[in-house]
């Protein structure tokens, strides 16, 4: 009987070690770590061992850092001989670049292979961390995770676009109040991560075309009422129009700030109080405008046996995205709600750089 963990449970396995600060080691010989979580002494030790360590950003964030990316995506930065710890975490973390901007000259890598590199950021991106890692080389990556009890997991498990897998947990009446016929559908993902969740309203047909509303979480505008953006108005509107329609699905799908986690979310917001717009704060903590996965949401869809919707969305890249995935998107439906002075230029740069339609 084979008791060991397969691959999405190894690399579940590597993002929660990640998220506590320790090393992961990869089967071709990169031993690497989160610079968010990296310690001091963990800074040290990896110094003391095999290469020279790197520091592998985001091309956003070497942008930032001017910073040459000549592996077109990300950019391998040589660390200095004796760099900080605070040195390297001012590498990954832009709070401070506005009082201390220049940090260089930095030298980057032009030459080798830097797949290993591209797939340990991918890693740390999962695990809702800033995307930047310190990484070394070992001949012996095998010995090396058995002598130091890390994970060692084959990097072409971290693959670069594969969907995610999901299956039904469970599902249950859950009386609402824009709707006592409410139904709560829990999706959970065979890699650990985030559970998602469905709300059903009535009883849609599955032949019909059936509202719908994809819905990334946002803790601070659902729960709390944030101002700064138009999430809670437009969950509740969302909600309440499908009560009045007396059907309709509304997906919860946990990608927090667009993506990036709660924790990346108010970074990016104290970037905004330094005058920087949504997508610039993004760009300057290392991540795309927009790292959410929409095909969840096609895929939870799928499997509750729906194929037509009509979409209540103001972003074009929702229809195209899900019906890239073969559902038919029948009626983008327009949910203007909540817009106030504290996240007016939020929806202007929403409308010019991501393509809204208000």
């Amino acid at each position: 009987m084979n008791l060991s963990p397969d691959k999405s449970e190894l690399i579940a396995r590597a993002r929660a070690d990640l998220r506590m600060g320790v090393p992961v080691v990869f089967t071709d010989g990169l031993v690497f770590v989160a610079v968010e979580t990296l310690t001091p002494s963990r800074l040290d030790a990896l110094s003391k061992i095999g290469t020279p360590p790197i520091i592998t950003v985001t091309d956003w964030r070497a942008q930032t850092l001017k910073a040459r990316a000549y592996d077109g995506d990300i950019a391998r930065i040589m660390l200095p001989d004796g760099a900080t710890h605070t040195w390297v975490r001012s590498i990954a973390d832009p709070s401070n670049d506005l009082n201390h901007p220049l940090k260089g000259p930095l030298k980057t890598i032009r030459d080798g292979a830097a797949g290993q590199h591209r797939k340990a950021i991918a890693l740390a991106k999962a695990a809702r961390l800033l995307p930047t890692v310190v990484s070394i080389e070992v001949d012996d990556p095998a010995r090396f995770a058995h002598d130091n009890d890390l994970t060692l997991v084959q990097p072409a498990f971290i693959a670069d676009d594969a969907p995610l897998e999901l299956y039904r947990a469970t599902h249950a009446r859950l009386p609402l109040e824009v709707s006592e016929a409410g139904r709560l559908h829990v999706f959970r993902p065979d890699d650990g991560g985030e559970e998602h969740y469905a709300v059903e309203i009535g009883h849609p047909s599955r032949r019909g075309s059936v509202l719908t509303r994809l819905h990334s979480a946002c803790f601070t505008g659902d729960l709390l009422g944030s101002l700064k953006c138009d999430c809670g108005p437009q969950l509740r509107s969302a909600l309440a129009q499908m009560g009045t329609d007396g059907e309709g699905v509304l997906l919860y799908l946990n990608q927090e700030g667009r993506g990036i986690g709660l924790a990346n979310k108010m970074r990016a917001y104290s970037l905004q109080d330094q005058g920087f717009d949504t997508v610039e704060a993004n760009h300057r903590l290392g991540f795309e405008d927009d790292e959410r996965d929409f095909r969840i949401g096609a895929e939870i869809l799928r499997q509750m046996g729906f194929t037509q919707i009509r979409l209540l969305t103001n972003n074009p890249r929702k229809v195209d995205m899900l019906e890239s995935c073969g559902l038919a998107v029948t009626e983008r439906v327009p949910l203007k709600v909540g817009e106030g002075k504290h996240n007016a230029a939020y929806l202007a740069t929403k409308a010019a750089k991501s393509g809204h339609l208000l």
